[in-house]
């Protein structure tokens, strides 16, 4: 591949990305009152739970710091998703007992349900703009 080809493969990379966000972003905030990151907190949380068996008493949750991990975001910007998400009754955050500096974040009944119903509008966009 040329200097020219990967430049321009970047650049359509960039270009996808930015135009399926905007949509994402869009689409979720007219349907649902969610932004495109709000909503990707939520679907990290949600596919902990499908992923995580839990004892009858505890809830699947995950470590801020992991949280971070998956939906790309700074420690700063996290804290204020999860912190509208917080107060919009959507997720929880927890203290570790173990560990006084970790904070666990877990969906709400609320979250799950607002995560069902946004989750088949970012398919969708998804569907459209990356098929």
């Amino acid at each position: 591949m040329t200097e020219n080809e990967l430049v321009d493969t970047w650049r359509d990379v960039q270009r996808r990305y930015h135009t399926t966000w905007c949509a994402l972003d869009r689409a979720l905030r007219e349907g649902h009152q969610l932004g495109a990151s709000e909503f990707e907190v939520l679907d990290a949380l949600f596919e902990t739970m499908a992923k995580t068996p839990c004892a009858d008493d505890a809830e699947p949750s995950l470590r801020m710091q992991d949280l971070g991990a998956c939906v790309q975001l700074s420690q700063s910007a996290l804290s204020r998703v999860v912190g509208r998400l917080e107060t919009d009754g959507l997720v929880t955050r927890a203290m570790c007992a173990v560990d006084r500096r970790g904070i666990y974040v877990r969906l709400t009944d609320q979250g799950l349900e607002t995560h069902a119903k946004a989750q088949v509008t970012h398919r969708a966009v998804l569907a459209e703009h990356l098929s």
